[in-house]
């Protein structure tokens, strides 16, 4: 049988999320005197947040004969929830034969319901 699985490899840069216009600035209290910083209680500071989570990475495939380090299909980056959905969505799929990409992912969202939010 042929195993399915995500594999999160980013994005992990800030600076893709400032592009997209998807980090707010806060302003944050220090709550304790820090063990690692030199903030004190009560010091003032500002912090940058991600509104929206997405991400990218690989499918990985296992079981695949004649293959034993396994295939792998890209995968652009994506709405976190959606992420989320086809991770847990190929962690129940095993197939007798290997999918193609394209059937593979037509074949989560009919199930998800939706379609996949790719990154632009």
């Amino acid at each position: 049988m042929i195993h399915y699985s995500t594999n999160w490899m980013g994005p992990v840069s800030m600076n893709w999320y400032r592009e997209r216009n998807l980090t707010v600035s806060k302003t944050v209290v220090q709550e304790e005197d820090s063990k690692i910083t030199s903030r004190k209680k009560g010091d003032i500071y500002e912090v940058e947040e991600i509104t929206e989570h997405w991400a990218g990475g690989r499918i990985d495939i296992r079981g695949v004969p004649n293959e034993p380090w396994g295939l792998e299909y890209g995968l652009a980056p994506m709405h976190g929830e959606d992420w989320n959905a086809l991770g847990d969505y190929l962690e129940e799929l095993t197939t007798e034969e290997l999918l193609p990409y394209d059937t593979l992912i037509e074949q989560f969202e009919t199930h998800y319901g939706k379609r996949i939010r790719w990154a632009e």
